[in-house]
């Protein structure tokens, strides 16, 4: 059969699978065993069996189950509540204070966890009854806490940038560095929105009574404060820290993460077996379901190259004569609409063989194009009809905020994700700058 006429069937195929609700893994693991016979007969499983067992092999991917376990401890730890109960006193004289704590709390979780449904469920059960209590405008404070959690998928640790670092054969060390600025530079713009707007409009985001302030004196805010950013922040440096200085390997670091986690919840008194049995047991199920979607797209992505399928998408691409950042915004475009339906592991093993080799042809540094890809992946967790995060908050808000309070709220926030991704396109050092200083890379 012509590539040609294999590449669009492979195309249209894994379209429709997904269309119709089947699980990603076996649609890429179905795709890619019909398409193998069809291409090279049962030889293909041979390189089934070969792709599969180096995927398995993969010392780096050992990362991925130590930082779920970690960031699963953290959960139980009760670091996020106690922050977020300090910092919205000691910032609750400004107008927005509440929810520039929700910024300020997601982001010190962010560079804990990364992982995205227990840093919007955490802050969402933490801040939505308290910013409607002060008569927070309901959108904002969806948008607030909905974007805000979401940069638990690019500020390292982040399991996002494991994936991408396998799958495009980068140091991921480099790469969590690499995502340090532009994840910064979101939440810079998050906390600078909702200073300019609620000081604009008092309304969207009051500032606390002086009754509700005198009840928490300052010196108390301030304590608080400190016993619960403290041990985030050591855990934060023994974790980029011994990646930056080149003494662990982020595999190594997700144990120290993980082994530094179980520390806290004992240091808070908060260690419970029942809490270790759930931890232990959601990050075998996340870890398998992450396993097991990498098998199947290792296969089809097997199979995809094997028939010729990426020349002829590059071909294709580079054949239209948009230039250099012509290609390069409709990339950016095709992940931004993915997003909208697909989640961000289905996006990355479906667009990173496609992608990677045209951005290589353009002369675009790998690295920076990398993290381009992770900082645009922010939305497809907001963007509806399938942002997860919306659906994260709408199962835990009371009935009086509808599902288009949530869609309103987001709008302002993924047009900041959009100027944070041009800033950083026009800026390449700001994700360039932190590999480029690493003693090793990880």
């Amino acid at each position: 059969m012509n590539v040609t006429v294999l590449t669009i069937s492979m195309f249209v195929a894994l379209i429709i699978g997904l269309l119709m609700g089947h699980p990603l893994a076996f649609v890429l693991g179905g795709l890619a065993v019909i398409f193998g016979f069809i291409g090279w007969g049962p030889q293909c499983y041979v390189m089934f069996a070969n792709r599969i067992w180096g995927m398995m092999d993969n010392y780096v991917l050992v990362a991925i189950p130590l930082f779920i376990f970690m960031a699963n401890l953290l959960s139980e730890s009760g670091i996020a509540e106690g922050l977020f109960s300090s910092l919205r006193y000691l910032l609750g004289p400004l107008r927005g204070g509440v929810a520039i704590a929700v910024v300020v709390v997601s982001t010190v979780f962010a560079a804990c966890t990364g992982i995205i449904g227990a840093s919007v469920v955490t802050m969402g059960v933490l801040a939505t009854p308290i910013m409607l209590k002060y008569g927070y405008q309901k959108e904002l404070t969806m948008g607030t806490i909905c974007a805000g959690g979401t940069l638990g998928i690019l500020i390292p640790p982040s399991i996002m940038l494991v994936v991408m670092g396998n799958q495009a054969t980068l140091s991921v060390g480099k790469l969590f560095m690499g995502a340090v600025i532009p994840g910064l530079i979101l939440a810079v713009l998050y906390l600078a929105y909702i200073a300019i707007m609620c000081w604009r409009k008092p309304e969207l985001g009051p500032a606390l009574s002086l009754e509700e302030r005198a009840a928490v004196p300052v010196r108390k805010r301030l304590t608080g404060s400190l016993i619960n950013l403290v041990p985030p922040v050591i855990l934060i440096i023994g974790v980029l820290g011994s990646i930056f200085t080149g003494i662990a390997t982020p595999t190594e670091a997700s144990g120290v993460g993980a082994f530094l986690a179980f520390l806290m919840i004992l240091g808070y008194r908060k260690f419970t077996w029942k809490g270790l049995r759930d931890a232990v047991w959601s990050c075998a199920k996340t870890n398998t379901m992450v396993i097991i979607i990498l098998c199947g797209a290792t296969c089809f992505t097997g199979v995809f190259l094997g028939i010729g399928g990426g020349e002829v998408v590059t071909n294709l691409v580079l054949g239209i004569g948009l230039g250099r950042w012509g290609i390069y915004a409709i990339m950016m475009l095709i992940i931004f609409i993915l997003g909208m339906f697909i989640d961000w592991i289905g996006i990355v093993l479906i667009t990173f063989p496609i992608f990677l080799p045209i951005a290589a042809d353009l002369g675009f540094d790998p690295l920076w194009f990398v993290i381009m890809i992770a900082v645009n992946l922010q939305a497809s967790f907001l963007t509806p009809p399938f942002g997860y995060a919306l659906f994260y908050m709408k199962g835990i808000v009371p009935p009086e905020v509808t599902l288009m309070h949530i869609y309103r709220g987001i709008i302002p926030f993924v047009i900041l994700m959009a100027i944070g991704l041009l800033f950083c396109t026009l800026n390449p050092w700001t994700a360039l700058w932190l590999p480029g200083k690493m003693i090793a890379g990880g």
